[in-house]
């Protein structure tokens, strides 16, 4: 038997497409939760929390999920790097969107594990290597036609100012951790500070743009997107 003290902790994802879980998906979370429940007794996990995505769609991108985004807040903010869903579908039914949600969490370090399947996502299937190479493909077309652009515009603009005009400096990595957990919800409200709010708390912490002035909410808004964590239902 495995002590209990030496499991490793896992998160749990639900996610069913009927908000009132009747007709093709009745008990459909219990039937997950019982699954992954019985992996993790089996492998040495412990569930530490349960997430819920009801009546969402299994080809919504993960970022549009309310349930996966409180969960990977949570991971991100205590440790855990294991999320375990009961199959590959329940994470998503689009292959595309499977890809990227497991792209995404990969590169935050993020272990994800479908009970039935816990091979899935490392597996070189056909249709996972042609999506990733042409993820990869778009990705690396992307970066090239910005840097590109950057180039063109610093290019003008010094020209007309007759001298050289640089890019803008990233944003300290610093800057961009104390934004995120000024992100987070209060304990007591359950409510996140609006930009301006984190903009404002990091100025005064001495986190300012490189003109010295406080960053916009924009700005704000882009180092949470950066960090992962932003949700577009957020006002400014």
């Amino acid at each position: 038997m495995i002590k209990s003290e030496n499991k490793m902790p896992a998160f749990a994802y639900l996610r069913t497409s009927s908000a009132t879980n009747t007709g093709a998906d009745k008990d459909s979370d219990k039937r997950q939760l019982s699954a992954i429940e019985a992996y993790a007794k089996a492998n040495g996990y412990t569930i530490k929390a349960t997430y819920y995505d009801a009546a969402v769609s299994g080809t919504d991108p993960i970022d549009q999920r309310p349930g996966m985004m409180d969960l990977l807040e949570a991971v991100l903010s205590n440790g855990t790097r294991t999320i375990l869903v009961e199959s590959p579908d329940r994470f998503a039914r689009d292959v595309l969107v499977q890809e990227l949600g497991y792209k995404m969490l990969k590169d935050k370090g993020i272990d994800l594990i479908p009970t039935t399947s816990p091979d899935y996502f490392g597996s070189d299937t056909p249709t996972a290597e042609m999506v990733r190479t042409i993820l990869g493909a778009v990705a690396a077309f992307d970066r090239r036609t910005t840097v590109d652009k950057l180039k063109a515009a610093r290019d003008r603009a010094s020209e007309r100012k007759g001298r050289r005009v640089e890019g803008r400096k990233p944003v300290p990595d610093a800057t961009v951790n104390e934004a995120k957990r000024l992100y987070r919800r209060s304990p007591k409200t359950h409510q996140r500070r609006s930009l301006r709010q984190i903009a404002n708390v990091l100025a005064e912490a001495g986190h300012t743009s490189p003109s010295g002035q406080p960053y916009t909410a924009s700005s704000v808004k882009a180092m949470l997107q950066r960090a992962g964590v932003y949700q577009a239902a957020d006002a400014a």
